[in-house]
């Protein structure tokens, strides 16, 4: 009997006899599931692109771990750091850094900047070396060479690569006081640009320099360390090496994996993200009262038909198995559609970026196997609860004359 109920449905779907009405009807549903679909597969894998455009941009910010003093800026005990870090089998390489704000000064015009004193290993965990687009990457000769942020050097015009060229960098002086004179207030020293790299908006007004620069302008013993970044082996095992980390080094130290780091930012995306999941997911909900309408009409329209069958000894729950089947076809087919469409869709933008955040930057699409899955069972859940609710009311309109 089963199958037979299904049969009918399919043939209520497929048959090109019959009602136009009920047939326009049934296949505006099938549209509407299509459209919806598609779009939340759309929307959904659009987002998982904005992830991993967003990992590449803060790639040049965060390393895999980052390792800080838990308690003030310097690092203490940084032998005793390095050679566990040094011995670790997932440790690939790691840098010892100093990034503090300065401000720096060309021929009249000023800026606030960052300056992240790197030290000759900094490469190897980020290597921000290839980002480079005009000039060279500091050689690390002399600590005055540095790496300037793009937009930052437009705005104060600095040269680079000059050797007849120098733009001063101020660090304020920590302490308390009277102020008797200028060099109370800060340390400064001359740079020069030897290159510029793009900051892609997490690394505006940053400059790398070497890390002695860093050292002498905070008057810091040489060797010293605010924090160190880590690059490993396979970045999937990031928190376990955090873990084994941490029980090696004690509680002096703190350690943070890239997700932790930028931990605000992450939530801020994955908010919006179930937000747009929920919006979408409402669209569907309310698409599937064109199902409802289908079944309606197709038991009001097949009413004659359904008296016959009940009269031919067909059980009235099978008859009702019949329209919860014709619902259930039209919900597949419009979640396959709407998932071929989708991925047409993603297909297409990826290949010609025809979609434009802007100028220069196209719409990221990522297509990932969990955004169909999360789609089919988000429209399959509205679209089977429809179909369960309306078929089941099929017995008031059979007794109707």
């Amino acid at each position: 009997m089963k199958n037979i109920a299904f049969y009918i449905a399919s043939r209520y779907l497929l048959a090109k006899k019959g009602s136009t009405a009920v047939t326009f009807i049934t296949w505006l549903a099938v549209g509407a599931m299509t459209v919806a679909v598609a779009a939340m597969f759309v929307i959904i894998s659009v987002f998982s692109g904005l992830e991993d455009l967003n990992k590449d941009l803060i790639s040049n910010l965060h390393a895999d771990l980052t390792l800080k003093s838990a308690s003030g800026k310097t690092i203490k005990n940084l032998d005793t750091v390095n050679k566990v870090l040094g011995n670790h089998k997932e440790v690939s390489s790691f840098s010892r850094v100093i990034e503090e704000k300065v401000y720096i000064s060309f021929n009249g015009k000023g800026d606030i900047a960052y300056l992240r004193g790197v030290d000759s290993a900094y490469i190897k965990v980020n290597p921000i070396n290839k980002d480079v687009f005009y000039g060279t990457y500091p050689s690390f000769k002399y600590s005055n060479e540095v790496l300037m942020e793009n937009s930052l050097d437009n705005r104060l015009s600095i040269p680079v690569d000059s050797s007849n060229h120098y733009a001063t960098v101020f660090m304020p002086k920590p302490g308390t006081g009277i102020i008797n004179k200028e060099e109370d207030i800060y340390n400064k020293r001359d740079i020069s640009v030897t290159g510029v790299f793009p900051g892609k908006d997490q690394l505006d007004n940053y400059i790398i320099s070497p890390i002695e620069l860093t050292e002498e302008l905070l008057n810091l013993p040489k060797k010293s360390a605010y924090q160190i970044v880590i690059k490993l082996k396979n970045p999937e095992n990031a928190d376990a090496v955090k873990q084994s980390l941490l029980s090696s080094l004690g509680k002096n130290i703190e350690i943070k994996t890239k997700e932790e780091e930028n931990a605000a930012f992450w939530k801020m995306i994955n908010t919006e993200k179930l937000f747009i999941y929920l919006i979408f997911a409402l669209v569907i909900f309310i698409t599937t009262f064109n199902l409802a309408g289908a079944i309606i009409i197709l038991q009001l329209d097949k009413k004659e038909q359904a008296k016959s069958l009940i009269s031919l000894g067909f059980p009235l729950s099978h008859l009702r198995l019949t329209y919860f089947y014709t619902g259930l076809l039209i919900v597949v087919s419009g979640v396959i559609t709407g998932l071929i469409l989708g991925t047409a869709l993603c297909y297409f933008q990826l290949y010609t970026e025809f979609f434009r955040a802007n100028e220069v930057l196209p719409f990221p699409v990522k297509i990932v196997g969990k955004n169909y899955l999360i789609v089919a069972l988000t429209a399959s859940l509205f679209g089977i609860t429809i179909s369960w609710f309306f078929s089941k009311i099929s017995k008031e309109y059979i007794t109707k004359k």
